[in-house]
């Protein structure tokens, strides 16, 4: 049994993830949300993966560790610190999306600094293996109880910072919560109303699937006894058990709650961006953690022929960034002005002992971002007319997606244009920052 050592409270509590299923959202979608919050000074790019086929005995090289490759793997857009091969969140061609969040479970203590598979990496794993929600959770628990969790979850030297992963598993029909305390797991199936994750064991007796020998662990530790009642996975491995665990949440995770069951019934794409733009709350932090990358997704029924859309900042701070559009289809492409720096083998974060140099990650969009809300400070003029042009950027983005949504399923539109859209909104917001 790890010693838990109070890990939680070294760290910024940071990360919010949301899923919104019928009937609270607008038109029968279920919407995927998160926030990504990172140490302040890290890069986060958007990538894209098209699928693959391997040969057998292939290895796959994960962020510290390798692992057999498999046969297939699917198309992936994701959003991912850019020094690590695993991702923050994002989504795959079968409109199946994954976000994460750090929780520290009793079982969080030294032994989680051991190199393993990060939850990023089980993240971006689940993606790249699962066609549904259900196969992506069975991909990720079968590869967390192989090879384990753990390892430094940031490239900054010193203490590291090491956590147990909780994650939003969503596809067109259903989410899943699934939650995880070393090579353990809980995990609950949502199918209707809203859900949202922050950083905290959140399961409770509703578990509808469970790592085998979970109770008996927690009983052999003295977690939970059948005396006490059903067995409940937060109250049982939650490292810092809040005295409040029985009502409603506090902090980021009740904000977020909430803010979904104000907007309960009438949840769209917008009505996300509006949230993850909630300073107030601290699900948008300032700081020396702040929220580096967002990600919305729509997720329309399977039997409508309307593609799923997924927007993505690239950029901190939703706020004083633009959510651009991408469409999985034939040729899709994502530019590399959301790409960071390659660095080969000459990667810090490949070198053993890691972490001892660092490099500049920043894509061209980050850059050209950076430099415009820098010139911005100070300026309140300046500032507020780079905000309303974003603004009405976006809502450009957001009416164009919306028409052709709408009119998918009887027109694929033009596949050129599909395949260009990502990258001609972030053209179009590089030449604002001009």
């Amino acid at each position: 049994m790890a010693d838990s050592s109070n890990q939680s409270h070294r760290w910024p509590k940071s990360c919010d993830t949301f899923i919104a299923l019928p009937p609270a959202t607008a038109d029968g979608h279920i919407i995927f949300a998160k926030n990504s919050d990172r140490p302040a000074n890290e890069v986060q790019e958007v990538v894209y993966f098209p699928e693959a086929s391997y040969t057998p005995g292939t290895k796959l090289e994960c962020t510290y560790i390798t692992i057999p490759q498999v046969e297939h793997t699917h198309a992936v857009i994701l959003s991912k610190p850019a020094w690590m091969w695993g991702a923050e969140m994002g989504a795959n061609q079968h409109g199946v999306c994954i976000g994460n969040e750090a929780v520290w479970s009793k079982l969080c203590g030294p032994d989680s600094e051991e190199e393993r598979l990060l939850g990023m990496d089980l993240l971006r794993l689940g993606l790249e293996r699962g066609s549904t929600a259900k196969e992506a959770l069975d991909v990720m628990t079968a590869l967390l109880e192989q090879h384990g969790q753990g390892g430094p979850c940031m490239e900054e030297g010193g203490t590291p910072w090491c956590y147990d992963n909780s994650f939003i598993i969503a596809d067109r029909r259903e989410a899943w919560v699934l939650e995880t305390a070393s090579r353990l797991w809980a995990a609950e199936r949502t199918t209707s109303g809203c859900r949202n994750i922050s950083n905290e064991l959140s399961i409770r007796t509703k578990i509808d699937a469970m790592s085998e020998g979970l109770k008996e662990h927690a009983q052999k530790h003295s977690y939970w006894s059948p005396e006490a009642g059903d067995f409940d996975f937060a109250r049982a491995y939650s490292q810092d058990l809040p005295n409040n665990i029985d009502e409603d949440p506090t902090g980021r995770a009740g904000a977020g709650k909430r803010l979904m069951e104000k907007y309960s019934g009438s949840i769209k794409a917008q009505t996300m961006f509006t949230i993850l733009r909630d300073k107030k709350s601290g699900i948008n932090m300032d700081g020396s953690f702040r929220t580096t990358a967002s990600m919305v997704s729509i997720l329309p029924p399977p039997d409508t022929g309307t593609p799923c859309c997924h927007w993505f900042t690239a950029t901190p701070d939703p706020s004083r960034s633009v959510f651009k559009p991408f469409i999985f289809c034939d040729g899709v492409e994502v530019a590399k002005y959301t790409h960071s720096p390659e660095r080969g083998a000459d990667d810090p974060a490949r070198i053993k002992p890691r972490f001892k140099t660092t490099v500049d990650r920043r894509h061209p969009l980050y850059r050209a971002h950076e430099k415009a809300m820098m010139a911005a400070e100070g300026n309140q003029e300046k500032r507020k007319e780079l905000q309303k042009t974003m603004a009405e950027l976006e809502e450009q983005c957001i009416l164009g997606m919306e028409a052709f949504l709408k009119d998918a399923a009887q027109d694929m539109a033009d596949e050129a244009e599909i395949r260009e859209l990502f990258v001609d909104c972030v053209e179009t917001e590089l030449k604002f920052y001009k």
